[in-house]
């Protein structure tokens, strides 16, 4: 399953991100565990132009858009960009690109959960996804981000007179 979205407009400065928002099989810190498929539906209903970039789950902060979501054998994978014409953008983009910020997380409502066994409190059989945020500490502490696709003298050259060297 693979969903694209329009990219930000030509002449949008932005930094491409991309990792897993979620991963299969391994339960997380909040006891739950999300079995392979449980995001098909709800991506195939919003698209990927649907379901919101966020800071740290705050609805008020929008930092960029994802382009690709999809799921494959490990979990959840996802691609997108900051927004680098933006404030919040550009402070994430800062925060990756120095290594203090990689985490991905996921808001969404159960659509159908089963009981667990042990420390898994939850089986995620169908979930409603409406965002996924960069966060510093993530629910599951695989969900992140893979080595960003810029580095830190590119994002100064997008924006040389906002951001610090």
């Amino acid at each position: 399953m693979s969903t694209r979205a329009a990219v930000l407009p030509l002449g949008e400065p932005a930094a491409a991100i991309r990792g897993y928002a979620a991963l299969f099989g391994d339960t997380d810190s909040a006891g739950d565990l999300i079995e392979p498929g449980a995001f098909g539906a709800s991506v195939r209903r919003r698209g990927t132009g649907g379901i919101r970039m966020l800071w740290q789950h705050d609805p008020a902060r929008p930092i960029g858009v994802w382009t690709e979501i999809r799921e494959d054998r490990e979990g959840l994978y996802v691609e997108g960009r900051l927004a680098l014409g933006t404030q919040a953008g550009r402070e994430a983009a800062e925060l990756v690109a120095a290594g203090a910020l990689d985490g991905l997380s996921i808001g969404f409502r159960p659509r159908l959960a089963r009981r667990g066994v042990g420390a898994t409190r939850r089986r995620l059989v169908t979930i409603d996804l409406w965002e996924i945020s960069l966060v510093t500490f993530p629910m599951h502490d695989r969900a992140r981000l893979i080595a960003p696709a810029f580095r830190r003298p590119a994002i100064a050259r997008a924006r040389p007179s906002l951001i610090a060297n």
